[in-house]
């Protein structure tokens, strides 16, 4: 080390950048590292905690449909279920058999309580329906219109119209 005259600091004989660093002054700089780090980890630590949220499920609400719009099993639901249903509700994968000519046999009454679609279990197992119970997963689930208009239906007495 080497200590220069009139000076209270201690040089050392390290050349950095082509000058003398002091011993005090790089402790400030060890200090300052320290203080950065510390306000790097808790900036990232905040930044990890509170940053993380949980978006909330956006449930779309099915339409009603209205009392005066009568719903017709051959003309609004049935190609509802040959557009989505029987790949594989067709007697070889799964019943009931929603296949045209069989469809409306088969769904009621073991499957449809007439005038009350919230206990019918059609309604309830319908793909794209929040909280279905529907047991596979579909390509094309049902839209809320469509949904309406088979909960519509059912609703209005389930009538073979």
């Amino acid at each position: 080390m080497k200590v220069f005259p009139g000076s209270s600091d201690i040089y050392c004989a390290f050349l950095k950048k082509g000058k003398y660093t002091s011993a005090k002054g790089r402790l400030n700089n060890k200090n300052k590292m320290k203080k950065l780090f510390r306000l790097a980890l808790v900036s990232s630590l905040s930044l990890m905690c509170f940053s993380c949220y949980y978006d909330e499920l956006y449930i779309e609400e099915i339409p009603e449909i209205p009392e005066d719009q009568v719903v017709s099993f051959q003309d609004d639901i049935q190609p509802l279920f040959t557009a989505n249903c029987i790949g594989c509700h067709n007697t070889t994968i799964a019943n009931p058999d929603l296949r045209e000519g069989n469809s409306y046999n088969a769904i009621v009454p073991e499957y449809v309580i007439a005038e009350d679609a919230e206990n019918s279990e059609l309604y309830q197992n319908l793909p794209g329906l929040p909280g279905t119970d529907h047991p596979v997963e579909t390509n094309s689930p049902l839209d809320v219109e469509e949904i309406a208009l088979i909960k519509g239906w059912i609703d209005q007495g389930a009538e073979n119209n």
